[in-house]
């Protein structure tokens, strides 16, 4: 499968069994009490987007989120195994197959604080990478439910006191119903 990023936004996450899964980090950090999140660019648009992939084989899905954030953004950290939330979007194929031009994917996204941000990372020539609050941040992706987890990350972090959980079964609950 062609793994180019070019991407569009859905609306909630599409459920039906064509929907293909992939794993996201979220990646944040610290600055005193100040709460930024990492977003990059996708290679084909240039959209603002979280590190995502597809299920890595023998990894559990916070470990093979951790593993996209490393190959697309250089992030290396540490990963919480609850999932916060997913959100849906339309992932562009090959435009010049004969297959459909685009796949419905869900991501489900694992919280990764980053402990290390290298410079030397395998996709560092096709994307940038920049440092944002969850509010700017929320305002700069295209998807929706993606906006709503970057609005809402500060109760979503395990740090704020057991909300994460609380918050992570809420979400889940509610895409289940969708």
């Amino acid at each position: 499968m062609d793994r180019q990023d070019t991407e569009s936004s859905t609306s909630t996450a599409a459920t039906d069994a064509a929907t293909h899964s992939q794993y996201g980090a979220l990646c944040w950090r610290r600055i005193g009490a100040r709460l930024e999140v990492l977003l990059i660019t996708s290679r084909e648009t240039g959209r603002w987007v979280i590190p995502k992939g597809w299920p890595i084989s023998g990894l559990a899905p916070e470990a093979s989120a951790a593993r996209e954030a490393y190959e697309e953004a250089g992030v290396e950290g540490s990963p919480t195994a609850t999932c916060i939330g997913c959100y849906g979007y339309d992932k562009a194929l090959d435009r010049a197959s004969a297959e459909p031009s685009s796949l419905p994917c869900v991501v489900a996204v694992y919280p990764l604080q980053v402990k290390t941000l290298r410079e030397r990372f395998p996709e560092r020539g096709q994307r940038r990478r920049k440092w944002f609050t969850p509010k700017k941040a929320a305002r700069k992706v295209a998807e929706p439910d993606l906006r709503g987890l970057l609005a809402g990350l500060e109760a979503l972090l395990p740090e704020s006191g057991g909300k994460a959980a609380k918050a992570g079964a809420k979400l889940r609950a509610a895409a289940a119903k969708a």
